[in-house]
């Protein structure tokens, strides 16, 4: 029964996927705004729900290490796996303004969360933690950039203001396939989490293992397919807004929300992950910069990178 479930599961996501990107980029025309945008808010809020699900409930039955562990692990994943397989199947467009201002905000909050968790070395305190304060902090950082999204977007409506609204495009029929296509996704998102997990468990897989494994790539298999089917629709500028915001609302919604619910004590160990999480920011900040696209060969090298970071941690733990 749980391979068949696995099975309903993966389909369920590849179908939401589907209606998920068609959607949103209908939307984004309706609303006459780039669809770099609707992939930064709707799209990445949407794909980032099933980390926000297990960051919050992890949080509420004080289990800071799948809190923490969660978002830190999907950033480096969306980083890397995530953009490397969809730059690979079609070359990732980065606009000049993703290179100047969202790459940024991602790499600040990635330095934000390494500055705000690190009590020991900076207040000499006996121990690391996220606190209620830097959950509010985090949350303050989230509601500077949707005001910024919400600003560029507003611009963009009134440069558009003389272009002609899309006759064939209706707002009800593209609602109603971009809810569904996201319902699809966290609930397929959802049995592939779980029967992957009793799957992993009945090979004699051990609970870490299944931890860095299973639930680590499921819980971003949503950001995974949306920028895979987006990819090969060739709205490159959704499968990119959609990993680069992803990743700022796992650090600024999903972990400020986390905190703001119950302070998160810090393991040793992540603070190696975040670094290594900003490193890989960098590295997709200097890609984005070589001819304004993420092309095959960066794709395969990030693609690499996540192999490479998989076997560390599995040694590691």
């Amino acid at each position: 029964m749980a391979y068949i479930l696995l099975i309903l599961g993966f389909a369920l996501l590849i179908k939401g996927a589907d209606f998920f990107v068609d959607g949103s980029s209908n939307i984004a025309r309706l609303l006459q705004v780039p669809p770099i945008l609707i992939g930064l808010t709707i799209v990445a809020f949407g794909t980032s729900a099933p980390e926000a699900t297990v960051s919050i409930i992890a949080a509420l039955e004080g289990n800071a290490d799948v809190a923490v562990g969660n978002v830190v692990g999907s950033n480096i994943l969306n980083s890397t796996l995530v953009v490397g397989v969809a730059a690979f199947l079609y070359p990732l467009k980065v606009e000049s303004e993703m290179i100047r201002k969202e790459i940024p905000f991602t790499l600040l909050a990635g330095v934000a969360l390494l500055i705000l968790m690190s009590d020991i070395a900076l207040q000499g305190f006996s121990g690391n933690m996220i606190t209620r304060g830097d959950g509010f902090i985090f949350l303050l950082f989230l509601s500077i950039f949707m005001y910024y999204v919400i600003a560029i977007g507003l611009r963009s409506r009134k440069n558009a203001a003389n272009e002609p609204t899309p006759q064939n495009i209706s707002w009800g029929k593209n609602l109603f396939i971009t809810i569904l296509g996201l319902a699809a996704i966290i609930f397929g998102g959802d049995l592939v989490v779980g029967n992957g997990t009793k799957i992993a468990y009945s090979l004699g897989m051990s609970e870490t293992l299944v931890g860095l494994t299973v639930i680590a790539i499921g819980t971003s298999l949503p950001e995974l397919v949306t920028s895979i089917s987006a990819a090969l629709k060739k709205e490159s500028e959704i499968a990119l807004g959609n990993i680069v915001g992803s990743n700022i609302f796992n650090i600024l919604f999903v972990l400020g929300a986390s905190a703001a619910i119950s302070p998160l004590p810090v393991n040793d160990k992540v603070f190696t992950d975040v670094v290594l999480m900003i490193v890989l920011t960098v590295l997709l900040f200097i890609f984005s910069r070589t001819n304004f696209k993420v092309g095959k060969r960066e794709g395969l090298a990030l693609a690499a990178a996540y192999i490479i970071y998989l076997v560390y941690i599995i040694v590691r733990n």
